[in-house]
This record gives C-alpha cells, sequence and structure tokens, in this order.
C-alpha cells in the first residue's frame, strides 16, 4: 500500500521492544491466530481506532486477517510502514498492536496507532502501552513528527488536515 521506506536505509530498524509484563516484535503472519483472538475480543473498544469511519474490525475473519498481517510484515520488512505484535512475556497471548504509517499530512512524518486488549491484561493496559510506545518512538526511532490521529488529534481534525506534497 505504501510505496517508500520511511526510514533512512542506515537506520537500524527496532526488532523489540521490552516492558513491565509484555513487549514489542514484529507482527508476523505467524501471529495470526492469536491476533485474530485479540481483536475478537477487542472489537467493541478498536471501532475508531484505526480510522474515523472504517468498518475494522467489524467482519473481519480469520482468512481476512492473515491477509492484513501477510501485508504488515511485507510492509515491514520493505520499511514502508511497521507493525509491531504486543505480547505477553511468555508469548502466549497477544495484548495488542502498535503501527507506524507514513503520514500524508502536513507537518508529520508518520502517524502511530497502538491499542491495546482490556479483557484479560487488566488496568489502564492501554495507558501503559501508549506511555511505552510513545517514549520508544521518541527515543529510539528518527521522526521528529509523529500524529497520534484519534488520540492527540480528533478525526474530525485529523481530515482537515492538508495533504502534504509528495516527496
Amino acid at each position: 500500500m505504501y510505496s517508500r521506506p520511511i526510514v533512512p536505509t542506515d537506520f537500524s530498524v527496532p526488532a523489540r521492544l521490552d516492558c513491565d509484563g509484555f513487549h514489542l516484535r514484529m507482527l508476523t503472519v505467524d501471529d495470526v491466530v492469536k491476533d485474530f483472538e485479540a481483536v475478537t475480543a477487542s472489537r467493541a473498544t478498536l471501532k475508531g481506532v484505526m480510522s474515523a469511519t472504517g468498518p475494522w474490525p467489524e467482519g473481519l475473519t480469520i482468512k481476512e486477517n492473515l491477509i492484513d498481517l501477510g501485508w504488515h510484515q511485507r510492509e515491514f520488512t520493505q520499511r514502508h510502514s511497521f507493525a509491531y505484535t504486543v505480547m505477553s512475556n511468555d508469548e502466549s497471548q497477544c495484548l495488542g498492536c502498535c503501527y507506524i504509517y507514513p503520514s500524508d499530512k502536513q507537518g508529520f512524518e508518520v502517524m502511530a496507532f497502538y491499542w491495546a486488549r482490556g479483557d484479560e491484561w487488566g488496568r489502564g493496559p492501554d495507558e501503559r502501552l501508549g506511555k511505552a510506545f510513545r517514549d520508544w518512538l521518541k527515543r529510539d526511532w528518527p521522526f521528529r513528527s509523529i500524529a497520534f490521529p484519534g488520540r492527540d488529534i480528533p478525526w474530525s481534525e485529523w481530515e482537515r488536515l492538508p495533504v502534504a506534497a509528495s516527496p
């Protein structure tokens, strides 16, 4: 979907982020069952996380999820976007996901999204994940301007921002 790398060729893409009780690593097709289960368990809270009006995850099937994960994995290897699964330390459960996509809006290099399942993860999973993900992006990634549409910028405002000129 995205047509160019969003990080410099000499940038070493972080493989993993270890946190207290969970870690982030590349989302791959091998995660399809655990990812699908996490999405299904979180359906009620995921609507509107990735877009203002998109239907995801309503109607998502495991086959469609496999296609999505294949796309994420390919984009990651091409350095066009980055999708990380949030896993329990023992890898037994997917606890959410984090995404870094190129932005087409003026003033932002990338847009970032994250979601955490709340059914199994205890109090405040979204806030814990959000803090860890945001700190990681600031500390270890080369981006100067990161947007969090739907979180820091309301969707209605995000959609009104001017589109950036193509590089």
